[in-house]
């Protein structure tokens, strides 16, 4: 554990030992984040997901470094299939630490398997597709829509609770509770789930579909001799004339099936025989058909999405690699690395980024770039004065491209005596015109007037 002041690993006191703050409130939120963060690994442990997520948020609350508790989350959202959820989490943690981070390893895995990454993309794309058909009441769609998510990410506990639900708007209640039973699996304590199936059950008991358990036999226990005898209360002991009426009674009435059953049954069938094979026959070609024509669609329905899951892998390898060095240039922009942070930023694709992330992208890109043209015009200054003239222009150049105007026209007026020092005439000519343009000060202004005149005088023009 480290100091919050001045990053001091702390020890049993309650006071840091290098800056002497009182850390007791910083230890204490550091003990409830680890305890929350054992609570949510011990729920995970037992399949209690939606519980374990909780916990796992609530110990971030306290304290967001917590990489343990970020990591473990990142795991419990993707067993419970929500990746986006997952690689968020990871991406979060990685750029905290990148050294010896799990993180690093999962995110890794996710890219480079391209089978694992598709599924995801198709999975979140018919999700909300299946939503979507709900909110159009389209739910035939959407229950075909979902059957094809589960079948792609059998662990998305929300894909089986949404099927649930449409399942009980149809009042097909038993299908309701398989799908419900399935999210058990997954996420053994999750409140929805559990307020569904009892809903589903109400119904069922009610419709008289869910069979009540068997109640115990009662049974009766005596010894004979050596051996204990266990019987059923209501056993009967049949005799064997008992048992020679009841063959007999058996007897008549397998012939008289035979006879009155059987015998027409068989002459009956036999006339229609004929008339169903043709019925058949008709009804197989047709079937044919519509099966040919069934595959002729799925096929290029197929092919469409083999062409959009390429497109969505490309574009989320994209995005995620955007957000990555977003990131990385906020950490370097936080520490006062304005060099670091707009190189970051210059390979940045700011049209993949978010609204919010848009306009930390802007904030930190125009205080970057005014930190990088201060120091370029400190550094030319710096040369000037050296009399190191080509270094200073280099330098005054690459300012004057952002802003010709830099310091109310000093930059202009230093880029046109440094010109004038390396005798290039023409430029020194240029600059000095361009300094009477933007100059504040009136030292400056005639100081400039009066060299462009000299000059001009002297038959010098201004490069273009």
């Amino acid at each position: 554990m480290k100091c919050y002041y001045c990053g001091a690993s702390l020890d049993f006191s309650d006071f840091c030992p290098e800056c002497e703050a009182d850390v007791r409130t910083w230890k204490r939120i550091y003990r409830i984040s680890n305890c929350l963060y054992n609570a949510g690994l011990e729920k995970a442990q037992v399949r209690d997901l939606s519980g374990s997520a909780e916990s796992l948020k609530m110990s971030l609350r306290y304290n967001k470094s917590n990489l343990e508790a970020r990591n473990l989350l990142g795991l419990v959202y993707y067993e419970m299939g929500e990746a986006v959820n997952a690689l968020s989490e990871w991406v979060i943690s990685k750029s905290m630490i990148s050294d010896g981070n799990p993180a690093s390893d999962y995110l890794s895995r996710v890219q480079k398997n391209a089978a694992q990454l598709e599924n995801t993309n198709q999975t979140i794309k018919k999700f909300n597709q299946s939503l979507a058909y709900c909110r159009e009441g389209n739910y035939d769609l959407a229950v075909i829509q979902l059957k094809k998510v589960l079948s792609l990410n059998p662990n998305m506990v929300k894909g089986h609770q949404l099927l649930a639900l449409l399942y009980m708007r149809e009042e097909r209640y038993d299908l309701a509770m398989r799908s419900l039973r399935h999210a058990g699996q997954i996420d053994a304590n999750n409140t929805n789930t559990m307020l569904y199936m009892q809903e589903c059950r109400e119904h069922l008991r009610a419709n008289g579909k869910l069979k009540p358990q068997k109640e115990e036999e009662e049974t009766v226990t005596y010894q004979s001799g050596n051996d204990i005898i266990i019987r059923p209360t209501k056993f009967t002991d049949n005799t064997a004339v008992r048992t020679v009426v009841n063959l007999l009674i058996g007897a008549a009435i397998g012939i008289a099936v035979v006879c009155f059953l059987i015998v027409p049954e068989v002459r009956q069938r036999a006339n229609s025989t004929a008339s169903a094979q043709v019925v058949e026959a008709n009804q197989t070609i047709s079937a044919k058909e519509q099966t040919i024509q069934n595959l002729e669609d799925e096929i290029e329905s197929m092919n469409q999405q083999v062409t959009d899951a390429e497109s969505s892998i490309s574009s989320a390898n994209e995005m995620t690699e955007a957000y990555s060095r977003l990131l990385s240039a906020y950490v370097s922009y936080a520490q006062e690395d304005y060099t670091t942070a707009g190189e970051l930023l210059a390979d940045v694709d700011r049209d993949l980024l978010g609204t919010e992330e848009q306009a930390i992208y802007d904030s930190m890109m125009d205080e970057v770039e005014a930190a990088v043209l201060q120091a370029a015009w400190e550094e030319g200054l710096s040369l000037y004065a050296s009399k190191d003239y080509e270094g200073a222009i280099s330098l005054f150049l690459s300012v004057a491209e952002s802003d010709p105007s830099y310091e109310e026209g000093e930059l202009a007026y230093y880029l046109a005596f440094a010109y004038n020092y390396l005798e290039d005439y023409e430029n020194a000519l240029k600059w000095f015109t361009i300094t009477s343009e933007y100059a504040a000060k009136s030292s400056t202004l005639r100081t400039s007037k009066s060299m462009a005149e000299d000059l001009i005088s002297k038959g010098y023009t201004a490069a273009e």
